[in-house]
C-alpha cells in the first residue's frame, strides 16, 4: 500500500470517526487535502476494499472502515498528541475508592463506558479487630495491607467478654498479620492445644470470614457509564447491539479475561470488535492500560465505546488515568 492510499485511509477514517457517515469520494477529497481527481480517489477506494480495510454499506456509495481498516489505522497511522487533559487528580485514599473514582473518571473524560480491574492480590491481613454488637454478635473489622477495611459481623457459639475480644485480636495480629490466610489456618490448628477452646473457635472463625472478605475485595471489575452508550448512535439505533454490550457487562467474565491479558503486555493496548475473539462484537472496541502498584502491574484499566471513537484521545485518557491510579495507590503505606 502507497503512501497516498494510506493516507486516504487515515483521511477516511479519521472523518467516519467525526462524522458516523459513510464516506463518499468527494468527501475523502476534502479531508485528505490532496489534490486528485474523483475517478482517481475511487480506484484507491476500490483497492482499500479489495484489501479488506474499507467496505461499502449496501445502502450507500461510501464506505465504511472494517475492523481490519481500524487495526491498520490504530497501529500504524495514530499518532497521539500528548496533550495535557484537564483530569482530575486521585487522592490516595482507600482501593476501592481510588479504583471507583478511576471508573467514573475515564466514564467522564471518554464519555464511553470506563472499566477497572481491581487489583489481585493474595488474601492476606494487616489487621484484625472486634467489636461486640450484642450477645453472640460480633463485628470483624479486616485491614488488608492495601488499605481495604473490609467488615464481616458472625455468630458464637458463647458469649465472649471485651478482654477475651481484645486477647484473640491481640494473638492474631501479633503472631498472623501479613500471613495468608491458608498459613493462619494452619498455625491455629497447630496451635489449638495452648489456646483457650472459646478464643481458638473465635478466632477460626475470624479468619474464615477474613478469607471471604479478602477475596470478594480483589480481582473484581468495576464499571461506570454504562448509560453512555445510550447516546451512542451506533447503538442506540440498534437494540441488538445494545443489548449485546450490556450482556458483556452484566457477565463480566469475558470483560475481567480481557483485561487480566492486558494487564501482562506493557502500554496501551487496543482491542477492535471482531477481529479476534478477545472482542466478540464488531460494533465493540477496547483501550485499555494496565497499572502498578510500587512497579508492580496489578491491575489493567481502560474504555469500551464503539470502534467508530476517537482513538487518539482515549489512548491519551487510558494513559493519564492509568499514571494517576498507580501514582494514587503507590502512595498509601
Amino acid at each position: 500500500m502507497d503512501d497516498r492510499a494510506k493516507l486516504l485511509l487515515k483521511a477516511l477514517v479519521e472523518r467516519y470517526i467525526a462524522d458516523g457517515q459513510p464516506v463518499g469520494s468527494r468527501s475523502l477529497s476534502k479531508a485528505s487535502g490532496l489534490e486528485l481527481s474523483p475517478a482517481t480517489i475511487r480506484n484507491v477506494m476500490s483497492d482499500l476494499e479489495d484489501l479488506g480495510l474499507i467496505v461499502s454499506p449496501h445502502t450507500s456509495a461510501g464506505r465504511i472502515p472494517t475492523p481490519r481498516g481500524y487495526r491498520l489505522f490504530v497501529d500504524t497511522m495514530l499518532t497521539a498528541q500528548r496533550q495535557q487533559l484537564q483530569t482530575p487528580s486521585l487522592a490516595a485514599e482507600q482501593p476501592q475508592k481510588v479504583i471507583a473514582s478511576a471508573a467514573q473518571m475515564l466514564s467522564n473524560l471518554s464519555q464511553f463506558v470506563g472499566v477497572v480491574m481491581a487489583p489481585r492480590r493474595s488474601s492476606v491481613f494487616r489487621h484484625i479487630e472486634f467489636m461486640r454488637l450484642s450477645e453472640r454478635r460480633l463485628l470483624v473489622i479486616i485491614v488488608s495491607p492495601e488499605g481495604d477495611v473490609q467488615n464481616r459481623v458472625i455468630f458464637t457459639e458463647t458469649d465472649h467478654t471485651p478482654a477475651q475480644l481484645v486477647e484473640a485480636s491481640n494473638y492474631l495480629n501479633m503472631h498472623c498479620a501479613g500471613l495468608a490466610i491458608e498459613q493462619v489456618q494452619a498455625r491455629l490448628r497447630g496451635e489449638v492445644e495452648k489456646l483457650r477452646g472459646e478464643i481458638s473457635s473465635l478466632m477460626q472463625a475470624a479468619v474464615a470470614v477474613s478469607s471471604e472478605a479478602l477475596n470478594q475485595a480483589h480481582g473484581d471489575v468495576v464499571i461506570s457509564g454504562e448509560r453512555n452508550l445510550l447516546a451512542v448512535s451506533d447503538f442506540s439505533n440498534d437494540m441488538g447491539h445494545l443489548r449485546r454490550a450490556f450482556d458483556l457487562f452484566e457477565q463480566k467474565t469475558q470483560l475481567m479475561r480481557l483485561l487480566d491479558i492486558s494487564s501482562r503486555a506493557e502500554g496501551i493496548r487496543i482491542y477492535i470488535g471482531g477481529e479476534s475473539g478477545s472482542v466478540p462484537f464488531e460494533d465493540l472496541s477496547i483501550v485499555s492500560a494496565p497499572y502498578e502498584v510500587d512497579g508492580q502491574v496489578v491491575g489493567t484499566l481502560g474504555v469500551i465505546g464503539p470502534t467508530r471513537m476517537p482513538y487518539d484521545r482515549m489512548i491519551q485518557i487510558v494513559d493519564i488515568t492509568s499514571r494517576l491510579v498507580s501514582n494514587a495507590l503507590s502512595h498509601q503505606k
